[in-house]
């Protein structure tokens, strides 16, 4: 059976908090009443946020002081010696990686010396350590400071205290039972926190604490720190900083509400017209040069670029290329960072082929109710940083929580360990389930959508017993949900429409681009597109007798899988010359398609039945 049919379609059905009709309200704010309904179905509910979540500005952020240890990490730093030499601990995913390069050049920017650490990824895993503390006060530091990580670590800040470095943690990060000993914390997940906001990433709580410095440093009663002039705070809070603070947040899949929609609403506005040589020759190898970027290409193909040294190369190199002062030497380092990116995406894909042939040898396709409620999976031979991004996709083919293991490095007396990383589903709290075998675990790490772990490689099935055993799943949880926003005859789109679709944007997660939906569209014909003919375009019919094209990518053995299971191949042979009566509904979203200097209405397909 096609997996399209999988999917139950739910109609959204949300309704504004006052009872106001989405009509009234988009005359009241000058918006089409179905934006207005698009929104509500996101919990935008009165006029008032509505108003907020579409025209909010910097001057909109929350004050940073509110965040708890922020005022108290910043009175801490300016009681330092301004040649003060600091280590920043960060991560070596693109997280990290922003956050590492904003606090630098944060810190840099008045004065201190600063020097960037991070793990080895496949030797010492995720997190600050103690080879890091080392080399921090070899270095001769006395200070170090945690980005995108740094809650869990309670053992090396310890170490880190026993040397006599002074330790202020900023993190994002689900905090476990003990927290590290750290002179300061900084995570809006912790206890007693007051912040209106949790969801940031590392890189937007590494950006309000260097706010808050900036904004004690110009209103204070020291002059020890002021280097700069006051516009050129601005300038850099406003510009690099917001950019790498965008970039870090749609990587890390943040949800694109409240904070994080303003930071990278003003992030992508700022990304344009960056100024930073380093990303100026990412944008022009990406061949986003001189073109309005988008959330999604940051999350398709800027992010993972950067994500990609740190998984399979040297996350040195992503730095440098942040770094970067000099054109030439930044463009030598963007192709290089592009060509290891490749070589990602084709171990990826071959990971996932192997990983996605091993639940379908265990579970064939008439035995799927039959499988297990969380996929455990052990993958020989997979770079251990590439079991995230597998896990994600077998998750995606198949609707259930999955965790892919490979081997690891031994431990200290030689035994063998594993090395896993988890993406869930909504009803499955990945982290909290792990917190139950912590036990099992060397070390884990992570929150409700993913997780990373290390465990003996002995204890891989009694987790996959324990975790099953105590899912909290039912069936209902594997069916795939797609949430239909409005039914929007075809006949209702025009140019005008679609553009004001992008009044919402940024898109991501908790704000995705609205799907429409429409029943009984004839099919005049099915057309095949790519070089393979691996894309599929129907020519539709609405009942009012518009006809527009409608798109499916990658998608053309499903679809006539799916048209011949259902109606049969006959069918589908006329459907191909043009001479079908198949009627399919339709959910898709409105796009333009421009060709050879012409425009049209188009449909971007989601799924069909």
């Amino acid at each position: 059976m096609s997996n399209c049919t999988e999917k139950e379609w739910i109609l959204r059905q949300e309704t504004l908090s006052d009872g106001r009709s989405f009509r009234e309200v988009g005359e009241e704010l000058g918006l089409s009443p179905v934006i207005v309904r698009c929104l509500c179905n996101r919990g935008v509910k009165t006029e008032d946020k509505i108003r907020k979540f579409l025209y909010a500005t910097p001057a909109d952020l929350y004050d940073p002081m509110r965040m708890k240890g922020v005022p108290e990490a910043v009175e801490l730093l300016l009681s330092l010696n301004p040649a003060t030499r600091i280590a920043i601990a960060s991560d070596y995913d693109c997280d990290g990686i922003c956050s590492g390069v904003l606090l630098k050049r944060g810190l840099e920017q008045i004065g201190f010396q600063t020097m960037i650490l991070t793990p080895d990824r496949v030797s010492e895993g995720y997190g600050l350590n103690r080879r890091i503390v080392d080399d921090a006060v070899a270095e001769g530091c006395t200070v170090l400071i945690t980005c995108d990580n740094g809650i869990a670590a309670v053992d090396a800040v310890r170490y880190a205290k026993e040397k006599g470095l002074t330790v202020i943690v900023t993190d994002h990060h689900e905090p476990q039972e003990e927290l590290p000993p750290a002179d300061v914390i900084v995570d809006p997940k912790q206890e007693g926190e007051t912040y209106p906001f949790s969801g940031l990433c590392g890189a937007g709580v590494a950006y309000k604490l260097i706010s808050a410095l900036y904004a004690r440093v110009e209103n204070g009663d020291t002059n020890q720190y002021d280097q700069l002039v006051r516009s050129d705070r601005a300038d850099l809070l406003n510009g690099e900083y917001l950019v790498l603070t965008a970039i870090a947040t749609v990587a890390d899949v943040m949800e694109l509400v409240d904070e994080n929609r303003i930071l990278v609403s003003y992030g992508l506005k700022a990304l344009s017209a960056t100024g930073s040589p380093g990303l100026r020759a990412l944008l022009r190898v990406l061949e986003l040069e001189e073109k309005q970027i988008r959330a999604s290409d940051i999350a398709f193909r800027l992010g993972p670029t950067l994500n990609a040294t740190g998984r399979i190369a040297s996350v040195e190199e992503a730095f440098s290329l942040l770094l970067a002062e000099e054109e030439e030497e930044a463009l030598v380092l963007a192709r290089k960072l592009f060509a290891v990116n490749q070589e990602r995406k084709e171990l990826t894909d071959k990971g996932t082929a192997r990983g996605i042939e091993l639940v379908q040898e265990q579970y064939p396709e008439a035995d799927r109710g039959r499988m297990e409620d969380v996929l455990i999976l052990y993958l020989e031979g997979v770079h251990e940083s590439l079991v995230g991004l597998i896990a994600g996709k077998i998750k995606e083919r198949f609707n259930h929580p999955v965790i892919v293991f490979t081997d690891g490095t031994p431990g200290d007396q030689g035994e063998l360990r594993l090395k896993g990383s988890g993406r869930s589903i909504a009803p499955y709290h990945m982290f909290n389930r792990l917190m139950e075998c912590k036990d099992l675990t060397v070390a884990f790490g992570g929150h409700a959508m993913a997780a990373g772990l290390t465990i003996p490689k002995e204890n891989l099935e009694e987790l996959r017993s324990r975790l099953n055993r105590e899912s909290g799943l039912n069936p209902e949880d594997f069916v795939e949900k797609l949430m239909i926003d409005v039914p929007v005859p075809i006949s209702y789109l025009t140019e005008g429409f679609i553009n004001t679709l992008d009044q919402m944007a940024p898109f991501g997660v908790a704000n995705p681009r609205p799907i429409f939906a429409e029943k009984d569209l004839k099919v005049l014909r099915v057309l095949y597109m790519g070089k393979e003919k691996q894309h599929v375009k129907l020519v539709v019919v609405g009942k009012e007798g518009t006809q527009v094209d409608a798109v499916a990518f990658s998608r053309a053995d499903e679809f006539d899988d799916y048209i011949s299971e259902t109606y049969g191949a006959e069918e589908l042979k006329k459907m191909q010359r043009g001479g079908s009566e198949v009627r399919l509904s339709l959910a898709y979203q409105p796009q333009i398609n421009e060709w050879n200097g012409m425009r049209s209405i188009q449909l971007s397909i989601v799924d069909w039945r």
